[in-house]
C-alpha cells in the first residue's frame, strides 16, 4: 500500500495537466466555449514556441498542498480535502506552472469568469492559502479586496477555516500544548498561523492576509504580493476601477506578484468587469500585446440556447460535481415563466451580461481586408456609397466611400484632425498621426476645431476630379446640419443613420463580407486600427449589438463611417445595386 501511495505520488508529481486539459477539449470529452479553447490553444503552441515554459513540477507542487492543505468549509463535502477537478488543476497549473525565461511566473493578472456554484471562491481561498504559507517568501503580502469588508470576509474566512483544518497547524497546537504541559518555559510557535484582529499572520515569515474595503484614496502604500479581487462584476464604475488600478500599481516591486479576479457575471455597467472582458477578448483574438494577462473566460457562446445543458456545460464546468443538473434544470423552469429571472439565469449560469462588450474583430480576419494601397485613379468613373462620423469637432472625424469593384467592396477611408490637437493627439492615444499626415490618409482641418468644410470639399473632389459618384451617404443623424445640408446642395443624397443597435444586421452582414475576403480596405493602416479598437456591446434582452470603443482612448470613428456606408448600401441595395456593381 505504501508503495502504491508513492507511485501515485511520484505519477501527480510528473502529470502535466495542462496537455491532458488541452486533450480533453479536443478530443470533445469536456465541452467548453470558444474563449476556453482559444486560450488553451493559446498556451500550448505558447510552451512549443518557448514564449514561456511549463514548469510540471511546480504547478504540481501548488496542485499537491491544495489537495492535502485545503478544505472544503461548508455543505455536506465539508470538512473533507478539496479534490480539483481536471479543469482547476490546469487552471493552478497555468498560474503557478507557466515559468518565463527567468523561471518566474509568466502570468501576473489572471481573470475567471466562471458561473454561479462553480466553486470559484473555494478555489480562490485555496491559491491564496499556498501563496501566503509556501510561494509568497518573506513578507507576503495577501489581500482580499471588495466594495465592503463583508463582502471581503468571505474569502478570508475560508481560508483561515482552512488553517484550522490542516492536520499541520492541529499538529503544531498540540506539541505546543503538550510542551506547556511538561512546564517549558521555552516554546517555539513562529511556524503557527494565528488569527489576530487585523489580519492572518505567520511569524516566522512575517506573512499575512487581509481583507479591505474600497478606499483607494488610502490604498497608495499597499505592496501586495497576491491581490484576490472577488465578484469584480459588482464593483461599481470608478470607485472599482481606481482601486482595481492602485493595487495592480502596488506590486511593481514584487517579482512575482498575482492579482486573481474572479467573478460571475453581473449587471454593473462600465465597471471594471467591462473592461477586463474587453481586454480579456481582445487579448484571446491575438491583437494585444500585453503579456502578463491570463483569461479564463467560462461563457455561453450562443444566448439563443441559454437553456440547453450541453450549452451550459460552457460556462459550468463543475457541471455535475459542485453544482447539479437537476438544480440547473429547476431554475430553468423558473426562468422560463419570468423575463426578469431569465435574465438573471442569463447572468449568473451562462455567465453572460444583459450589456456585455466584447472584442469585434480579431487581427487574423482584419488582415483578410489588407492589401496594396487604394489609388482613387483606378476607381474613376464608378458609383459607390460612402459614410460620415463627424465625432466630436476637437477629435477625429471619418468619412470613406465603399466602392464595389472586381468582387470586392474597397474602402476608401478619410480622416480630420484640429491642427493645433495633432502632438495632443498623439501623446494621448501614442498613435504617429504625423505619418499618417505625411501619407495622406489624415488631414489637419482647422485649427482648434474640425472644419467640417474640409469633409464636404473631398467629396466634392471625388465627383470633380475622379468622377467617383456616392449615390446616397450615411450619417450619424447627430451630424452638423450645416454640412448636410451643403452636402444636400451640392447633390448629394443623404441618409440619417441611427448609431444604435438598429445597426445590428449591418454589422453582421460587414463581419461576415470580411471574414469571406470580400473587402479590401487598401493599406489604411489608422483604418484598421479603429477596426481593432471596436467592440460590440450585446443587449441580450433585444439580441442586438451596438458598436462601443473597446479602450477608453481608442477611436473608431472609422468603423462608424465605415457602418453608415453599409448601412445605405444594405437599405438601398434593390434601387441601387446593378449601378453600385459597377460592371
Amino acid at each position: 500500500s505504501e508503495t502504491k501511495n508513492a507511485r501515485d505520488t511520484r505519477t501527480m508529481s510528473q502529470e502535466r495537466w495542462i496537455y491532458v486539459y488541452y486533450q480533453q477539449i479536443k478530443n470533445g470529452s469536456v465541452i467548453v466555449g470558444k474563449w476556453i479553447t482559444t486560450l488553451m490553444e493559446m498556451i500550448v503552441s505558447g510552451i512549443e514556441r518557448k514564449e514561456f515554459f511549463y514548469d510540471a513540477h511546480k504547478a504540481n507542487k501548488a496542485i499537491e498542498y491544495i489537495e492535502t492543505h485545503c478544505f472544503h468549509t461548508e455543505g455536506t463535502l465539508a470538512p473533507n480535502p478539496l479534490k480539483l477537478e481536471v479543469w482547476q488543476k490546469a487552471f493552478v497549473s497555468c498560474i503557478f506552472g507557466l515559468v518565463d525565461k527567468n523561471g518566474l511566473r509568466q502570468f501576473r493578472e489572471v481573470f475567471l469568469v466562471v458561473a454561479r456554484k462553480n466553486g470559484k471562491s473555494l478555489l480562490a481561498a485555496a491559491i491564496e492559502k499556498y501563496i501566503w504559507e509556501v510561494d509568497g517568501g518573506f513578507g507576503a503580502k495577501v489581500y482580499n479586496v471588495a466594495p465592503k469588508l463583508d463582502q471581503a470576509n468571505i474569502i478570508y474566512n475560508n481560508i483561515w477555516m482552512m488553517t484550522t483544518l490542516d492536520p499541520d497547524y492541529q499538529e503544531m497546537k498540540e506539541a505546543l500544548s503538550e510542551r506547556d504541559a511538561h512546564n517549558k518555559k521555552v516554546k517555539d510557535d513562529s511556524e503557527l498561523p494565528r488569527l489576530r484582529q487585523s489580519d492572518l499572520f505567520i511569524p516566522a515569515t512575517n506573512a499575512t492576509v487581509k481583507k479591505v474595503a474600497f478606499n483607494y484614496k488610502s490604498s497608495d502604500g499597499y505592496n501586495p504580493s497576491a491581490v484576490v479581487a472577488d465578484e469584480v462584476a459588482a464593483w461599481s464604475g470608478d470607485a472599482g476601477l481606481k482601486t482595481y488600478e492602485v493595487f495592480k500599481s502596488g506590486m511593481g516591486a514584487r517579482l512575482e506578484p498575482l492579482l486573481l479576479s474572479c467573478t460571475t457575471s453581473g449587471y454593473v455597467n462600465d465597471s471594471v468587469y467591462d473592461e477586463l472582458v474587453k481586454r480579456s477578448t481582445r487579448f484571446l483574438l491575438g491583437d494585444s500585446k500585453e503579456k502578463r494577462l491570463l483569461p479564463f473566460l467560462y461563457m455561453s457562446d450562443d444566448i439563443e440556447k441559454w437553456n440547453d445543458i450541453t450549452e451550459l456545460h460552457k460556462s459550468n464546468p463543475n457541471l455535475g460535481v459542485s453544482v447539479s443538473v437537476d438544480y440547473l434544470l429547476e431554475e430553468i423552469a423558473i426562468a422560463e415563466g419570468s423575463l426578469s429571472k431569465k435574465a438573471e439565469f442569463i447572468t449568473k449560469y451562462n455567465c453572460l451580461k444583459q450589456n456585455s462588450s466584447q472584442a469585434w474583430l480579431s487581427a487574423q480576419v482584419i488582415h483578410k481586408a489588407e492589401g496594396e494601397p487604394l489609388n482613387l485613379e483606378d476607381f474613376r468613373g464608378t458609383y459607390c456609397v460612402a459614410g460620415l462620423d463627424l465625432s466630436q469637432t476637437t477629435d477625429l472625424t471619418s468619412a470613406c466611400v465603399v466602392i464595389e469593384k472586381n468582387g470586392r467592396l474597397n474602402v476608401i477611408s478619410k480622416f480630420w484632425l484640429p491642427a493645433a490637437k495633432v502632438e495632443e493627439a498623439t501623446q494621448r492615444d501614442g498613435v504617429p498621426y504625423e505619418a499618417y499626415i505625411q501619407r495622406g490618409l489624415l488631414e489637419e482641418s482647422g485649427e482648434n476645431f474640425v472644419d467640417y468644410h474640409d469633409c464636404f470639399n473631398w467629396f466634392a473632389k471625388l465627383v470633380q476630379d475622379y468622377e467617383i459618384y456616392p449615390l446616397k451617404v450615411g450619417y450619424d443623424r447627430y451630424s452638423a446640419q450645416y454640412l448636410v445640408q451643403e452636402m444636400e446642395a451640392y447633390g448629394f443624397h443623404m441618409d440619417d443613420v441611427y448609431q444604435g443597435d438598429n445597426l445590428y444586421g449591418v454589422i453582421q452582414e460587414l463581419e461576415g463580407i470580411i471574414k469571406d475576403g470580400g473587402v479590401n480596405i487598401g493599406d489604411n493602416d489608422l483604418l484598421k486600427m479603429h477596426l481593432l479598437d471596436s467592440s460590440i456591446e450585446m443587449n441580450l434582452r433585444r439580441g442586438r449589438g451596438r458598436l462601443v470603443k473597446l479602450r477608453r482612448n481608442g477611436h473608431i470613428d472609422g468603423t462608424a463611417a465605415l457602418l453608415d456606408a453599409m448601412c445605405v448600401r444594405q437599405k438601398y441595395f434593390l434601387e441601387l445595386g446593378d449601378r453600385l456593381r459597377n460592371e
